[in-house]
């Protein structure tokens, strides 16, 4: 069908990720409700990678794996997503939200601003007019990264929803199935997964088509710094900092990359904020070791 704005349809997408996030906005500000914010934004992911395939509508080989590759992903995790939020009832996190105008906006726009950034190297695929030519060795790569992310994610999905409805394991940390190497398998999963579509996206690129990076950089960042990995850390930290275990458990296991307990616990701990990205503010909360020993006596 050809161009639809512009030849990469960049505006196309965002003009549509915006018109998608508000109307779950108005829902939420309505109803006072945080069921379907995930949802709204996995399956955003999944109209973008529809609409610009079908929109442009060469069929290139490349296109319709990664545009599959999406779709799956976006699916299994908007469905899993919202399963979850009804058994729970109430998503703790938008407990300030949802009295707060000003605050669902500011989430809302963030939200619209991720899904239109991270699907970037999928949008210029999609655009391409023949696809980027034949297969290389990078799309083969980057399927592999993508199966790779996608299993360690729908995993530790699977898995620490499984702990978290044991009676048993109520106020417990999860450390079970791939939460014994990494605290956090499941942005490690997201992130590679990610990575890999810009890599099977990147025999298409030219110029400064390669600024799609900003894709899974941003998302990187995102978990890392912002929305992820820092709110888990210190929520955790909270609740669990003062246990012995925890503290141990804390020491030994990755924060993102798994790895065994017996290799991560044994390294300087140097070499794991250089290479592992055990950042010192991930453990801001956790009292201090002094503390601790204090309260115990």
């Amino acid at each position: 069908m050809g161009t639809v704005l512009d030849s990469h349809f960049l505006a196309l997408t965002a003009i549509v990720t915006v018109i998608y996030q508000f109307i779950f906005f108005v829902i939420t500000a309505l109803f006072k409700i945080d069921q379907v914010t995930d949802f709204a934004g996995s399956t955003n992911f999944v109209i973008i990678a529809l609409l610009t395939l079908i929109l442009k509508s060469t069929w290139h080989f490349r296109q319709i794996v990664l545009t599959l590759l999406v779709v799956v992903w976006g699916l299994r995790l908007g469905i899993f997503l919202l399963m979850r939020i009804l058994q729970w009832g109430e998503d703790r996190r938008f407990d300030e939200m949802r009295g707060n105008l000003v605050k669902l906006i500011v989430f809302w726009t963030l939200q619209a601003v991720w899904v239109w950034i991270v699907s970037l190297p999928l949008t210029v695929v999609n655009a391409a007019s023949d696809g980027g030519g034949s297969l290389k060795p990078a799309d083969v790569i980057g399927w592999t990264m993508w199966v790779f992310g996608f299993l360690i994610e729908a995993a530790a999905d699977q898995q620490k929803l499984s702990f978290k409805n044991s009676p048993e394991n109520r106020g417990k940390w999860c450390d079970v199935g791939v939460w014994k190497y990494s605290r956090h398998p499941n942005y490690f999963g997201e992130i590679l997964l990610w990575w890999g579509i810009f890599v099977a996206a990147s025999p298409v690129l030219e110029g400064a088509e390669y600024l799609v990076v900003f894709g899974p950089l941003f998302l990187t960042l995102l978990l890392l710094f912002v929305s992820g990995i820092p709110l888990l850390e210190a929520s955790s930290d909270k609740k669990h900092g003062n246990l012995g275990p925890y503290r141990f458990y804390k020491k030994t296991t990755s924060p993102l990359v798994p790895l065994p307990r017996e290799v991560y616990g044994n390294l300087p701990g140097w070499c794991k904020a250089v290479f592992l990205l055990e950042l010192p503010f991930y453990s801001r909360n956790l009292p201090e070791e002094a503390a601790v020993y204090k309260r115990r006596l």
